[in-house]
């Protein structure tokens, strides 16, 4: 079995929405074989609360307006460092760039089918490496400050 047609165009929307909103390593895989309740996740990443919460924001937004498509559950809201918007056909995660590295979800899902996504959205990955190097590097820019 593989996603549907409609699980495809949620997911080629939704990461529109998240690359719109400079989402980091934006990526789908095709779950439909392995799991019986959806057919396909979408992660995505950022550096901050703050943006996890515009990246979820945008992306139901998105799929309401263009799609008509509401979530049946939306968790992890509170914090913004975890959103999860589950729209049945797809699931949706959004993590905070920590939260990304330590639960490793690419990991579990290796074994499935990569989705191919717009441009835009492939456009994002290695984004958070790049952000990582900056931020080392205007840590080691700074001056230890003299107390």
């Amino acid at each position: 079995m593989t996603a549907t047609d409609r699980s495809l165009e949620l997911i080629n929307t939704a990461a529109h929405a998240a690359a719109d909103k400079l989402a980091h390593d934006v990526i789908a895989y095709d779950v439909s074989d392995v799991l019986s309740i959806t057919d396909a996740f979408l992660l995505a990443s950022a550096p901050s609360d703050r943006q996890v919460k515009a990246i979820v924001d945008e992306i139901e937004e998105r799929l309401l307006k263009e799609l008509g498509a509401k979530p049946v559950r939306r968790e992890g809201d509170r914090e913004a460092r975890w959103v999860l918007l589950d729209y049945v056909d797809i699931v949706v995660h959004v993590q905070h760039s920590e939260e990304r590295v330590f639960y490793a979800l690419e990991r579990l899902w290796k074994d499935c089918p990569e989705i191919e996504l717009p441009e835009d959205a492939k456009a994002t990955r290695g984004k958070a490496e790049e952000h990582a190097k900056l931020k080392a590097a205007e840590a080691a820019d700074e001056p230890a400050g003299e107390w």
